[in-house]
């Protein structure tokens, strides 16, 4: 394995490219050619593009839907297995460096980078669908209420948190702790050495920017779909692409003035702003909602998907066509995965000073147990209603599904108030989401500078809207699910290789606990020799507060 000494010495070469003053040029013109090459063919070739994504997703749930399955099945195992073990002391940064955000901010931060738009999209549609039209058994009984719970758990708990655990925990450990650039190419370096600095290493950000792209367009076309529905149940303005376009136009420059205020004063705070009004708004719920009952659910339900996570994680609908698998678990991994890089590498960028246990614990296990909590309040609700025939919305899970959150809300009392403070959250979600988006991929693209220009994050943002728009117009949600399956597929791959290099990171890392490597120094003396105590960089003062 190469040595650790010396790295932080080294940068991902960049320069000046036209009106950009800090690119990593292969990076930026690669991922820019393709992204852009998508979205001419996407407007020119809208149908035939339908067509061809349809194909592309239908090929990978048949022939590669064996590996997401076994690749998201190992990723919780390995993060709680370091946890638990004596690796779970390390610290993500020097040994005696401390979080620069409070845990309140973090696990904001967390929560909004992590689920954001599709907590609304899905936590009433999911739910119902399954309890509708389950994969095995009778649909509309007690039994499928119970079972759509428990898929919808899966989907939503261990396995998707786990894949950004993986992913965060690499970049904060290669970046924080041995001075490696904050991107994905820098998880390679146990494996290939310097090559990381070269083609090899570019061609791997290529993958993380075109993945980040489609995956963070994915989430806004689905949260655009979601404000159109709300503006239309509040003022009527009815449903349309065109309408859908102009407010991905207006949410983008919210989002672009978001990311001109910086991480501190755009994404920390909304990022606060959006966990106070998600709460408001779950409280609200679960007090004029069915409150023993959502109580009861969440704790029966909890238990059944503990029960069966093992099976879970391992079903493949060996047995059948599959075409189940294809549209919700395949789906939702590669969402997932796609995110990936995105918000592993958000998530990273401010974790920085956390132990590994403090991380695992934190980003696994408490976002987890909330997400679960607020697809119990919204998702059983709907089943309530539906079951008992207070409301029948089971029309709204084939076809209108953006409209199935404002139709659960209508049958509650102050239906106006809850729908608005939802519109509000998912405009929120949509802005943060791109607003990090943006900034991850620029890092990306700036050979890992942490605080890279903004006139690249704006150009970034800029075209996030764009490629969420095209998805829209050349096929809707199909379009954007085949876009999150087929842009997680290398990815997957990629993260199979960075559980090996993680650990064996940790367990080569010799740096001893209370004795910081900083720079500059000699480079033998990184391994754990006493070394001069560097200032911190800006960046890296304490926010103000905290």
């Amino acid at each position: 394995m190469p040595s650790y000494a010396g790295l932080y010495q080294k940068q991902v070469p960049t320069r000046r490219l036209w009106v950009f003053p800090h690119v990593a040029a292969n990076v930026f013109v690669g991922a820019s050619v393709l992204i852009i090459a998508f979205v001419v063919l996407g407007l020119v070739y809208q149908h035939r593009m339908l067509a061809v994504t349809g194909a592309v997703q239908d090929w990978i749930a048949h022939s590669l839907g064996w590996f997401y399955t076994g690749a998201v099945a190992i990723f919780p195992v390995f993060c709680l297995g370091l946890a638990l073990s004596g690796l779970g002391r390390k610290r993500l940064g020097d040994p005696d460096e401390r979080p620069r955000y409070s845990r309140l901010t973090w696990f904001a931060m967390l929560f909004s980078a992590g689920m954001g738009i599709g907590l609304l999209f899905w936590s009433v549609a999911e739910p119902l669908s399954h309890y509708v039209a389950p994969p095995w058994g009778e649909g509309g009984t007690e039994e499928a209420g119970r079972v759509a719970l428990r898929l919808t758990f899966f989907h939503w708990g261990l396995h998707a948190w786990a894949i950004y655990v993986v992913t965060a925990l690499g970049l904060a450990f290669f970046t924080f702790r041995h001075k490696l650039p904050l991107s994905l190419r820098s998880i390679f370096y146990p494996l290939v050495g310097d090559r990381i600095y070269g083609t090899f290493g570019d061609v791997v950000d290529v993958f993380a920017v075109i993945g980040t792209m489609f995956g963070v367009a994915t989430s806004l076309g689905l949260g655009v779909l979601q404000v159109n529905a709300g503006l239309d149940y509040l003022l009527g303005i009815g449903e349309s692409r065109l309408a859908q376009v102009l407010l991905i136009v207006a949410i983008t420059g919210a989002a672009t003035a978001s990311v001109v205020s910086g991480l501190d004063k755009g994404i920390a705070r909304l990022s606060r702003l959006n966990v106070f009004a998600a709460f408001a708004l779950l409280v609200a719920v679960l007090a004029i909602g069915p409150t023993s009952f959502l109580l009861d659910a969440f704790l029966e339900a909890t238990g059944e998907y503990l029960q069966n996570i093992v099976q879970l994680s391992l079903w493949t609908q060996a047995t059948g066509d599959g075409a189940w698998q294809a549209d919700w678990t395949l789906f939702y991994w590669g969402w997932w995965i796609s995110w990936s890089p995105f918000v592993g590498t958000f998530i990273a960028r401010v974790s920085r000073g956390r132990t590994v246990r403090e991380f695992v614990i934190g980003v696994l296990l408490v976002p987890t147990i909330a997400v679960l909590f607020w697809m119990t309040v919204f998702g059983a609700t709907a089943i309530y209603m539906q079951h008992t025939g207070q409301a029948d919305l089971a029309g709204y899970v084939d076809g209108a599904v953006s409209h199935a959150f404002f139709a659960l809300l209508d049958v509650l009392p102050g239906a106006k108030v809850t729908a608005a403070i939802a519109t509000v959250i998912v405009i929120l979600f949509f802005v943060t989401s791109s607003d990090s988006g943006s900034l991850v991929i620029d890092m990306l693209t700036a050979g890992g500078h942490t605080d890279p220009p903004k006139v690249q994050r704006i150009f970034w943002a800029v075209t996030e809207g764009v490629v969420a728009a095209v998805l829209l117009l050349g096929g809707g949600l199909q379009a954007l699910q085949t876009a999150a399956i087929t842009s997680g597929l290398p990815i997957a791959a990629i993260l199979l290789v960075l559980c090996y290099t993680l650990y064996q990171g940790l367990v080569s890392d010799q740096i001893p606990s209370g004795e910081a490597a900083k720079g500059p120094v000699s480079p033998d003396l990184v391994m754990g020799l006493e070394a001069r105590e560097r200032p911190r960089a800006p960046e890296e003062a304490a926010a103000p507060g905290e």
